[in-house]
């Protein structure tokens, strides 16, 4: 029987682009790195491969010549053989550079000042020439409405935050003064993208992207052969179909030299040509690229255009990841939920159940002198739930959180990005620098159903609180959606199914189990094992119920790395085992916890010391047995 021929994954490539992209840019003719169908004959495949463009194709004989090496016709991704593709293309940046010498051009809605300030207009840095506003969004944490556009646009090699924005850009009506606007605000020029976002102070703000008649409130990924269409300051409305994704280029900036910018590339749309077969043109640097379903543009972003290919045909256009651009500048594409003054943080409530149930302790010096301080204190309040972070490892060390089952809420999650806490110095917590463009989800340690309870505006409070990174670890994408994962976070609800619970309250503490044999990504250590302790009493009986368990890879029970079990499974854990694991000090920790008014199981013949009490959970319904 043939054996069946593995097949090479877009994420596969993805990852391969972004650690090995780097070092094919160094050579002088490459221009950029990324994943596209592969081209035969100017016919393009249903092959995926890597693909390389250089400023100039030259013959292989004439390479050495030149002084330049030959790209390899194949690269070795995961084990499988992956053809490459070299096509000839160049970039460069597309904002409207001044001439003076230039010829006035005919004035157009689009190069006039405009009240109301609208995307797809001139804007420009009031040193810099023109570029595109591409579209309003807000900042993540106070709501402030912003425009967006490109470093390139709004900041560029001489400027600095707080310096005054026109519109229209200077290119298109030097007069200065006249037609100031607002403020840089944030910039960022990198890997992530080349953005900025600036305010609308003297003039009205309309969020409609002009002669496409739609909003942005979404930001999605682009793939592959995806329609996408742009309002821009020169070429006005142009449609394009994404050619290739995860693509890493080489661009000359003014001022600053050559940058790597990651994004992805789009080239035309044949049902839709362009009226000169430009897409892209100096002036559109900045444009928002939003989806096209049904010949229409949606209100879905997938790209911020910053670069346009040069001297070749057909055009082809390069643009960011709104999700990198978006975590970058804090910002999100529609206003994020508001909070009423009244839901002030309440953290924790040690006395939630009657009795107090403490929150964890430090039980060595060297976990007691990791515990990171903000104001002198180690523990930081949230609503519903109180957070201990590591600083070695920029993690939680442990999460505390009550449950009131009987005042719980359904509340959407829309419009609520994952954040850094700004109480907090951003470099001591991991943010999306770790979850970008790969399979690890950003896994919640106080699950946010469990915190949505209480008055409308507490329970809207800790739906946002909730997505702070302070409360989030990282969870491989097969763990979420494996039988281990779901036995995990029904653990609380299992409770609630199974036990009359006084009053429906259960307080619970938990967090990642720190190894130094964790493995190691991005620079980040990832935990591997995961713990939680389950509080609470039931109807008529004063004493309180501690149930421990722990998510691992490993065989607890045997002490053996797992051979059998499946990449992830639960167990039952007596609460001075998980002491030992994770250095801290629990309520309910001097013995073996009451379980349903028994002691912890006998020890078995076969077992260590330490594993007395451990047993393997494989259904919901053994956790309360």
């Amino acid at each position: 029987m043939a054996k069946k021929k593995k097949q090479i994954t877009v994420d596969a490539l993805k990852e391969y682009v972004r650690t090995e992209g780097a070092e094919f840019l160094k050579r002088p003719n490459v221009t950029s790195v990324g994943i596209g169908y592969k081209q035969t004959g100017g016919k393009k495949s249903k092959t995926l491969s890597v693909q390389f463009t250089v400023g100039e194709k030259i013959a292989a004989e004439s390479l050495e010549q030149s002084g330049l090496e030959s790209l390899p016709k194949t690269v070795s991704v995961g084990g499988v053989e992956v053809p490459t593709d070299v096509l000839e293309r160049s970039y460069t940046t597309e904002y409207r550079p001044v001439k003076i010498t230039a010829k006035l051009e005919a004035a157009s809605p689009r190069k006039v000042a405009v009240d109301p300030v609208q995307p797809g207009v001139s804007i420009g840095h009031f040193k810099i020439s023109a570029g595109t506003l591409g579209c309003v969004v807000y900042d993540a944490h106070s709501g402030a409405p912003y425009v967006l556009s490109n470093w390139h646009v709004l900041h560029g090699g001489a400027g600095q935050i707080g310096d005054s924005i026109v519109q229209p850009g200077k290119h298109d009506d030097n007069r200065i003064e006249r037609n100031k606007v607002g403020k840089l605000v944030r910039s960022h020029l990198g890997a992530a993208g080349d953005c900025a976002i600036a305010t609308i102070d003297s003039r009205r703000l309309d969020e409609t992207l002009l002669d496409l008649n739609v909003k942005v409130n979404a930001i999605a990924e682009p793939e592959l052969d995806d329609r996408v269409t742009k309002s821009g300051r020169t070429t006005d409305v142009t449609f394009g179909i994404v050619t290739r994704v995860h693509v890493t280029s080489r661009i000359d900036y003014d001022g600053v030299g050559e940058r790597e910018i990651g994004g992805f590339e789009i080239g035309p749309d044949p049902e839709h040509p362009a009226a000169n077969g430009e897409i892209s043109m100096g002036g559109d640097s900045g444009s928002a690229w939003v989806a096209v379903e049904r010949n229409k543009a949606t209100s879905t972003m997938l790209g911020l255009h910053f670069a346009g290919e040069t001297g070749n045909a057909p055009e082809h256009a390069l643009a960011c990841y709104p999700a990198s651009v978006f975590e970058k500048l804090e910002i999100l594409p529609a206003p994020p939920t508001v909070l009423r003054p009244e839901a002030a943080a309440s953290g924790y409530a040690p006395a939630f159940l009657g009795a107090t149930i403490a929150v964890p302790q430090p039980a060595t010096t060297a976990v007691r002198n990791d515990l990171l301080k903000v104001d002198d204190e180690p523990v930081l309040d949230y609503m519903h739930f109180s957070v201990a972070m590591s600083k070695s490892r920029k993690f939680a060390r442990w999460v505390a959180w009550n449950i009131d089952g009987s005042s719980l809420r359904r509340l959407s999650r829309t419009n609520i990005r994952f954040k850094k806490d700004p109480r907090l110095p951003a470099a001591a917590q991991i943010g999306d620098e770790l979850y970008a463009n790969n399979d690890l989800d950003r896994g919640h340690l106080a699950r946010r159903a469990d915190l949505l309870w209480g008055s409308a505006a507490a329970a809207e409070r800790a739906n946002v609180d909730s997505f702070f990174f302070t409360n989030i670890t990282p969870q491989h994408a097969e763990f979420n959606q494996s039988s281990a994962g779901g036995i995990w976070g029904e653990l609380e609800n299992a409770i609630f199914a199974d036990v009359e619970v006084e009053e429906l309250k259960i307080s619970v503490l938990g967090g990642p189990i720190f190894r130094t044999a964790d493995p190691e990504y991005r620079g980040v250590k990832l935990p591997k094992q995961f713990w939680k302790i389950i509080y609470y009493r039931e109807v008529g009986d004063a004493t309180v119920v501690a149930k421990g368990f722990v998510l691992t890879q490993a065989d607890l029970i045997s002490g053996l790395e797992a051979l059998e079990l499946p990449e992830f499974a639960v167990f039952e854990v007596p609460i001075p085992r998980i002491g030992e694991l994770t250095g801290l000090k629990f309520a309910g920790a001097e013995g073996p916890e009451t379980t349903r008014g028994k002691r912890a199981p006998a020890r078995r013949t076969r077992q260590s010391a330490e594993t007395v009490g451990i047993r393997r959970i494989t259904s919901v319904r053994e956790i309360v047995g």
